[in-house]
């Protein structure tokens, strides 16, 4: 396996590189989706890779996909390289532990974000608001508690180079109808309260997540990533104390890097000492084994 920052897939057009993600068309109903090690943060693609993060958070969506299949469809038809076209095995190295298959779905506009502490963003707009995403919330609460119920909270989905932003449930109702919304709430609700107990139990609080969702066959399907360190908060509960922010084994790690080194958080990013490249490389791979009892490498 190598460490894989762009692909370059001939065979197939390219239909999108995103932050993460390479997507090429396979027909007219099938995608291959590439998760590189590029890594984002602030909205801004680095300029250093971290070694196989793209494995990782492959694998447990993979992981996080199957357990859920109960609760909703999702968009995979192929996991495994050896099933993949025949064109695409001389690109094993990069595509190997990596890359899948999906069902084309067309993508909803807005990202579902469930929160079940207080945390990020949320806290930043509690302290200015007393609310998140236009939510009465209790008052008195401290930076990383528990909320009294999980809150559902999306965002928009930003341009490459944008800025997502959280939207209330009207603006939401707004981009995809009420009855639409509130089906993916309740999906969304449910996936974090699986998935919340499932942490706890090996040890993790999932502060909160993103869920993505499209519509193929008038059906809904999970799709993109799904409850990964890039897309999630995950603390170790030994150590989680209310009223700070806390320890992780998430994106946060780097996030405080950067913010401290006096970037100012617009594009180019900075060069990353090889040391948090490494430091970031192991809180992905210990999330991962921490959350599916096995390991990566």
């Amino acid at each position: 396996m190598q460490v894989v920052k762009d692909t370059h897939i001939k065979e197939y057009p390219l239909v999108a590189r995103g932050k993460v993600r390479d997507i090429y068309a396979i027909d007219e109903e099938r995608l291959l989706i590439i998760t590189t090690d590029r890594m984002s943060a602030f909205d801004v693609v680095l300029p250093d890779p971290i070694p196989f993060k793209g494995i990782v958070l492959n694998q447990l969506t993979l992981f996080w996909m199957e357990k859920f299949e109960s609760i909703v469809k999702n968009h995979l038809l192929e996991t495994e390289l050896k099933h993949f076209p025949a064109n695409l095995q001389k690109y094993a190295s990069e595509l190997e532990g990596r890359s899948v298959i999906v069902r084309k779905a067309k993508p909803l506009p807005l990202e579902c974000i469930v929160r079940g502490y207080i945390a990020g963003s949320g806290w930043k707009d509690y302290v200015a608001t007393g609310k998140i995403c236009g939510i009465e919330l209790p008052a008195n609460l401290k930076e990383s508690d528990r909320l009294p119920e999980p809150l559902f909270t999306p965002s928009t989905k930003a341009d490459l180079g944008q800025h997502d932003e959280n939207i209330s449930l009207s603006q939401a109702k707004f981009l995809v109808g009420e009855v639409l919304l509130n089906t993916i709430k309740d999906i969304s609700l449910n996936l974090y309260s699986q998935a919340h107990q499932h942490c706890w139990q090996r040890g993790i609080i999932l502060a909160d997540t993103k869920f993505e969702f499209g519509i193929a066959e008038q059906e809904i399907y999970l799709i993109d990533e799904v409850i990964t360190p890039d897309s999630s908060r995950f603390w170790p509960k030994e150590l989680y104390k209310p009223g700070q922010p806390q320890p992780s084994f998430d994106k946060q790690y780097l996030r405080d890097w950067l913010s401290a080194s006096g970037w100012d958080k617009q594009a180019p990013g900075p060069k990353l000492p090889q040391e948090v490249i490494q430091k970031t490389k192991e809180k992905y791979l210990q999330a991962y084994e921490l959350i599916t009892g096995k390991v990566l490498f």
